[in-house]
């Protein structure tokens, strides 16, 4: 569906995307990752055809972006962060309005209309002016537009930015129904919503893709992913002298120290599929320490963001 290779986009001299290539089967559902300023919005704007790249080759659905921008707009459902809104008009009115600017045959305009509105859930406000409505609510009216003409491809800046717990949860699971006919491009700072409802995860950083993969195979990369959590009764020095000496062990790090309790994080050089539960607990019981916690910790989508685009 998207067949991005050796891409590039310079503005007055700084490239703010540099020679990137990567892929987007049909049918999935990638989460599209990065700091702010690493090139996320830049990308996904040259996707959608309202840029052109400055070097490189993008082609989605077949079409290139560039000698074909028309047929890919026709392909690409496109909702930005700030969605831009007729604010005078009404919901019904506007949806039916883009529909038309987006080449729907006039007699699947009512159909097509019913449906965003009904996926959306913006039945009860169909007749309210826009700018009326509450940010959640103007946030769907952008993902009904973005879907009103049934793309192949759909493209979503932080589609759940101001929306209640409630709603997230309702866009959530309106993603993953739209993943099983739209192949989805999803870019969101929630990154437990990227873990719930992604196949595959893009991080872009400095304008360079920093990894590629399913979220469960990154998670497995990170350190963290075979740490244990220790609070034990020693002095922290003398905690890392010993945790240190189990040559499984890679490192140890002192998380707090409250009276004579002292919470470590002990990492484990074996990785995420690694457990050394047994080999701690055995310096603890040798040296007669009191413990009062032992657990592992599970690495997460935002361990992996933080150690691939820290400083």
């Amino acid at each position: 569906m998207i067949e991005v290779s050796h891409f590039s986009k310079t503005y007055a001299g700084f490239k703010a995307v540099r020679d990137i290539s990567f892929h987007v089967n049909k049918g999935e559902i990638v989460g599209f990752l990065g700091p702010n300023g690493a090139g996320k919005s830049t990308t996904m704007k040259v996707l959608a055809g309202y840029l052109p790249p400055t070097d490189g080759r993008i082609k989605v659905a077949g079409y290139d972006v560039v000698a074909d921008s028309l047929e890919v707009r026709r392909r690409v459902g496109y909702m930005p962060e700030n969605v831009p809104l007729y604010t005078d008009m009404r919901v019904d009115e506007f949806l039916r309005f883009r529909a038309a600017l987006k080449g729907v045959p006039s007699k699947k305009v009512k159909d097509r209309v019913e449906r965003v509105k009904a996926l959306c859930h913006l039945k009860d406000v169909q007749r309210k002016i826009i700018g009326t409505l509450s940010k959640g609510y103007r946030q769907r009216v952008g993902l009904a537009d973005a879907m009103v003409h049934d793309p192949d491809l759909l493209i979503l800046d932080e589609p759940t930015i101001g929306l209640d717990p409630h709603q997230i949860r309702s866009v959530r699971e309106l993603i993953r129904d739209l993943g099983k006919h739209h192949t989805i491009l999803l870019s969101t700072h929630i990154l437990s919503e990227v873990e719930a409802t992604c196949n595959r995860v893009l991080i872009l950083n400095r304008g360079k893709i920093e990894a590629s993969d399913t979220p469960g195979n990154l998670t497995r990369l990170v350190r963290g992913g075979g740490a244990v959590m220790v609070e034990v009764n020693p002095n922290g020095t003398l905690l890392k002298q010993a945790f240190a000496e189990i040559p499984e062990v890679d490192e140890v790090e002192i998380v707090s120290e409250n009276g004579p309790w002292v919470t470590a994080k002990v990492y484990s050089r074996l990785g995420a599929g690694g457990d050394i539960r047994d080999g701690l607990y055995s310096v603890i019981q040798r040296n007669g320490w009191g413990l009062r916690e032992m657990s592992r910790t599970r690495a997460t989508l935002e361990d992996v963001f933080v150690e691939l685009t820290q400083d």
